[in-house]
């Protein structure tokens, strides 16, 4: 069947540069539907958008629907008159028209082809009245009815053509036709347009640009042509290109110049002050530090160069550095300490206290991982000290006006009052890691904080019943369990996360009931006592309470009380959410799941970096061909304990065979080497261990029969697999690996 193109252009004032890539997604989807629904093919799609308008060009659009038969079953003929009935109305056949097979009624329906363009005519203000706006209005006379036509701007005309001739329709008093406009400065009058052909060629004359990649490139490209003019490197910024070009349908970029003196300002407030607030790019000088420049992307052609199109845009920008400084000057008179006093009054959570309890939590916490070395060559004094000041800047006047600054800023104060630079960069970077593909802070009074911030605010919300569930996570406590993961495992920290989280846990607890120290002692002794790793708990009471404390002499009876079992089993639910991070994190960078659970179900440790030097080592030998065959003999000899029920330790007398000598000999020295290996976190060598029982488990498996008549040469190399099962899960449980 023979085909056209089809054009459609919606045109409105003005549409937010944030909401077009999103309404040429929703105007592609809803045509595709549309479309479908009416059995017509959809081929190659072009979706453009422009400050003014959305298109679409459909090429080769059938001219007409296929005819289909559609067929119904109905009711039997025997049923009752209405069921008929209801069928009927239904179909909008009479029931001469239906057909009876073996007792039942049948419509077949007969749907002729239609023409497109009258589906077109009937698709186009469906498409419009369907339209998804993150924000829409109505407008005009007939704005009084919530029935009326709502768009993100008024609707102010409607261009649709098919081949050559135009698809009429109408909606909200806005009939299609052939007729659109051009640049509002650049373009007088209306425009003719014939056919989908010729729509771009003739906006681009009338200074529309409307494939909106183009106009990218031409921002992001002019922008660094004239940067590179004046000898200046443009600072890349993607979603300043993507704003500017929904800005503008005939992008002009051009440079202009601030005065030197607010270059005493930090550079991320200039940038943001230009590109928050003026949509600007920023340039740095050939020594790679910011510059007096910035780029403007106008949206005119000016006669003049846009010589005074730049001389106003530097006037307005000069008025907005000048408030980033009075900013910068005003922050400045007052330390980082006496602004933290400001914490107090702002709330983190109704249960969890101010901001200020939360920064003596992590303040405490920091001082802890740092003291008991879980972050080598970090000062406790440090560390305490730049948690105390880390939030200190969200009651300042800049990061009030730049929120992105939090951080940023109180690092930029820490090291003007003399802070020192261990401590001002910790205040700057502690929020670090954010996402995955941040960086991970690597400076030790930097990770203390990092790390008891992103603990006290998993554990705290935990600890009140707010933990994240489905695609629910409120207070990102995924983003912030990642983060903590990715700070112990790239800076290889020897941490058992479960003390360091029952820490933190104290810390929270302390907020939650307002030290009310007996309570808290109760808790303690609750949660140890419940702890999914029974190995820690001795070392994790002695931390909380040493022998000669107070609180150790206090006569607190051990009485575990509800509460306490509550707060027992969160710890337990905040060390395996971490380990759910980390697992997922492994899986991301391509360790295999089955891997990961051999070694986590088994190990009773909580030290990520051991865990995942195990999983290393593990993976590696999986991948040769001892590891292949080894896990082959595991299986074969779980599978035969499993059908033997309870085996009892091998004999000591003389092996029946040399197979049987042989995988004895073998086990006596690995059970020993690999225990030896595992114990000095040497797991290689661990794994080398039981690659040497391979050979022998292979010529045990074909030299002898296990279920052997002889119920003591049975029994004897029952014992053997015990002990090669036993062996094998001193490393690692291969019941749990695939293959």
């Amino acid at each position: 069947m023979s085909g056209a193109d089809f054009l459609l252009e919606l045109r409105s004032e003005e549409i937010p540069a944030r909401m077009q890539a999103a309404a040429r997604a929703e105007l592609e989807k809803l045509f595709r539907a549309q479309m479908a629904a009416a059995g017509l093919t959809v081929g190659e799609l072009s979706v453009w958008s422009t400050p003014r308008r959305l298109a679409l060009i459909a090429k080769d659009l059938p001219l007409a629907t296929a005819a289909v038969s559609e067929e119904l079953k109905g009711p039997r003929s025997s049923a009752p008159p209405q069921a008929l009935e209801g069928f009927l109305r239904k179909t909008g056949l009479t029931q001469d028209q239906l057909e009876d097979r073996d007792g039942v009624y049948f419509a077949v329906i007969n749907k002729p082809g239609r023409d497109t363009k009258a589906v077109l005519a009937e698709a186009i203000p469906g498409i419009i009245r369907a339209f998804a706006w993150p924000k829409s209005m109505r407008w005009g006379k007939a704005s009084t009815s919530s029935e009326s036509l709502r768009w993100v701007r008024p609707l102010s005309g409607i261009v649709a053509l098919l081949g050559d001739e135009s698809v009429e329709c109408e909606i909200g008093g806005v009939a299609s036709g052939q007729i659109t406009r051009g640049h509002r400065f650049h373009s007088e009058g209306d425009i003719h347009i014939s056919n989908a052909a010729e729509y771009a060629a003739k906006l681009r004359e009338a200074y529309v640009i409307v494939d909106h990649v183009e106009r990218q490139n031409i921002v992001r490209d002019g922008a660094a042509k004239v940067a590179a003019d004046a000898g200046l490197t443009l600072v890349e910024d993607e979603g300043l290109v993507i704003e500017n070009a929904g800005l503008t349908e005939w992008p002009v970029p051009l440079l202009g110049r601030f005065d030197d003196e607010f270059l005493a300002v930090p550079p991320e407030v200039i940038q943001l002050t230009a590109r928050v607030n003026q949509k600007y790019f920023v340039v740095n000088d050939a020594a790679g530090k910011l510059a007096n420049g910035f780029v403007c992307t106008n949206n005119i052609a000016a006669t003049d160069g846009g010589k005074e199109i730049v001389a106003g845009n530097q006037k307005v920008l000069a008025a907005r550095l000048s408030d980033a400084r009075f900013f910068w000057e005003v922050d400045q008179k007052k330390p980082l300490a006496v602004h933290a006093e400001k914490l107090g009054n702002i709330t983190f959570h109704e249960k969890l206290g101010s901001v200020a309890d939360k920064v003596a939590r992590v303040a405490k916490l920091a001082e802890y991982i740092a003291a008991n070395g879980f972050v080598p060559n970090c000062d406790p004094e440090a560390a305490k000290q730049a948690a105390l000041l880390s939030k200190a800047d969200l009651v300042t006047e800049m990061v009030g006006e730049f929120p992105e600054l939090q951080g940023v800023m109180g690092g930029y104060y820490a090291r003007a009052e003399g802070q020192a630079d261990a401590v001002a960069n910790a205040v700057r970077d502690h929020y670090k890691p954010i996402g995955q593909a941040d960086d991970v802070p690597t400076a030790p009074v930097t990770i203390a904080v990092s790390l008891a911030d992103k603990l006290d605010t998993l554990c705290a919300f935990f600890l009140i019943n707010e933990k994240p569930t489905g695609s629910k996570d409120p207070f990102a406590l995924r983003r912030a369990g990642i983060a903590i993961v990715q700070l112990i495992t790239i800076n290889g920290l020897r941490m058992p996360i479960s003390r360091v989280a029952l820490e933190a846990c104290f810390g929270v607890l302390g907020t939650i009931y307002r030290n009310e120290f007996e309570e808290k002692v109760e808790d303690v002794l609750g949660i140890a006592k419940h702890m999914d790793h029974p190995d820690n708990v001795l070392n994790l009471l002695n931390l909380a309470f040493p022998k000669n404390s107070p609180s150790a002499n206090s006569g607190a009876a051990p009485v575990v009380i509800q509460r306490d079992r509550e707060n027992a089993v969160k710890l337990v639910e905040i060390y395996s959410f971490l380990m759910d991070r980390l697992k997922v994190q492994q899986r991301e960078a391509g360790v295999k799941h089955d891997l990961l659970d051999a070694v986590f179900s088994l190990v009773s440790t909580d030290d990520i970096v051991v865990l995942l030097a195990r999983v290393k080592a593990l993976q590696a030998f999986m991948a040769t061909d001892d590891g292949a065959n080894l896990l082959a003999g595991y299986k074969r000899a779980a599978n035969i304990l499993k059908q033997a029920g309870e085996v009892a330790d091998a004999p000591s007398a003389s092996a029946p065979t040399p197979a049987d000598a042989a995988l004895n000999a073998a086990l006596e020295a690995a059970e020993p080497a690999a225990h030896a290996a595992v114990e000095g976190e040497r797991f290689t060598d661990a794994m080398a261990a039981l690659a040497s029982l391979r050979a022998p488990i292979d010529a045990f498996f074909d030299g002898v029969m296990v279920n052997d008549p002889d119920v003591a040469v049975r029994a004897y190399r029952l014992g053997l697999l015990d002990r090669f099962k036993r062996a094998v899960h001193g490393v690692a449980d291969f019941s749990k690996i695939e293959g």
